[in-house]
């Protein structure tokens, strides 16, 4: 990232060193003042695998799932020391403690499918709040989030809840999608 952005400013000064003049439009703010207002084109910066991103969510995922599922989509397979020639798929598992993501990818890099499971991750609020609310009383011990992505497809997201009430010894597991709902 720092270099993508001393990159930037280094390209933005060499341009204002030798700038071309015909996208500029000037503009006098109050007697005797003027300002120079610069028109950029509009570039579009769009990943491979920002369909993936955008559907799996990841934004509103917790800190390692959203980490990992970064890694997964700017990953480049045409990196990998592999013969690219023929069409074909590529497993690619990633890991971290937290969990990991088992992604296939095509030969040009899109992510065709993926396989998430995490475990003792912050759950949404709203997943949380409909376990207090259905068993009041009982403390969550444990959580695995798992999640499967299928491009153009279906996309899964489950929480297996470990929950207990001490005072009885009485322990229970708990299975709700991401909006909270019991399945």
């Amino acid at each position: 990232m720092k270099n993508l952005i001393f990159g930037f400013a280094i390209s933005v000064l060499t341009m204002g060193a030798t700038k071309d003049k015909s996208n500029e439009v000037e503009v006098v703010l109050e007697e005797g003042e003027v300002a120079v207002e610069v028109v950029l084109e509009e570039v579009e910066v769009v990943g491979v695998n920002y369909k993936y991103l955008n559907a799996i969510g990841y934004r509103s995922a917790a800190e390692p799932v959203k980490l990992l599922e970064q890694k997964v989509a700017s990953f480049d397979v045409k990196s990998l020391d592999i013969n690219n020639d023929e069409e074909q798929d590529y497993n690619v598992s990633f890991e971290i403690p937290q969990g990991k993501i088992l992604a296939v990818f095509d030969n040009e890099g899109e992510i065709i499918s993926t396989s998430e499971r995490f475990t003792d991750i912050s759950l949404p609020l709203v997943v949380s709040n409909a376990i207090v609310k259905k068993y009041p009383g009982w403390k969550i011990t444990g959580d695995i989030y798992l999640a499967t992505y299928v491009k153009d497809g279906e996309l899964n997201k489950t929480y297996d809840l470990f929950i207990e009430k001490t005072n009885i010894g009485k322990r229970k597991v708990i299975k709700t999608d991401e909006s909270g709902n019991f399945l």
